[in-house]
């Protein structure tokens, strides 16, 4: 990928402070002025399956907006039930919960649609 023509806006460390106890580095987060941008990296990490820095990996992933978010909160109930009864779960982009039943990958858009679709014991709580 060309690096020439994108520009960062705004960027910065997060936490502010390193913690000697985490080995985990700090996230840098930047604040892009164009989308296109913002989308061209994106979508060159996800093409490119591992993208390195100076030969170490980093990881990328995209800022959600506060609707999004909002809805991806929502999720974490039910993803705590199901967790406990010993399935592997995910929320896809933008807020899709999926995990496996029965041997088959599901994938739901909305609590609702979990309900209509997944067995009972998975939804009790939602």
């Amino acid at each position: 990928m060309k690096e020439e023509g994108i520009q960062v806006q705004e960027a910065q460390r997060a936490p502010n402070k390193k913690n000697p106890n985490r080995p985990t580095p700090r996230r840098i987060v930047n604040k892009m002025p164009k989308i296109k941008d913002k989308e061209r990296i994106l979508k060159a990490a996800r093409d490119k399956q591992q993208v390195t820095y100076k030969g170490i990996p980093i990881r990328l992933s995209a800022d959600f907006l506060t609707e999004t978010l909002q809805v991806r909160r929502e999720w974490h109930k039910v993803i705590k039930v199901i967790k406990n009864k010993d399935l592997n779960t995910r929320l896809l982009y933008p807020a899709r919960l999926s995990f496996k039943i029965e041997g088959q990958i599901k994938s739901f858009p909305n609590k609702k649609r979990l309900r209509e679709l997944a067995p009972n014991q998975y939804c009790k709580k939602c």
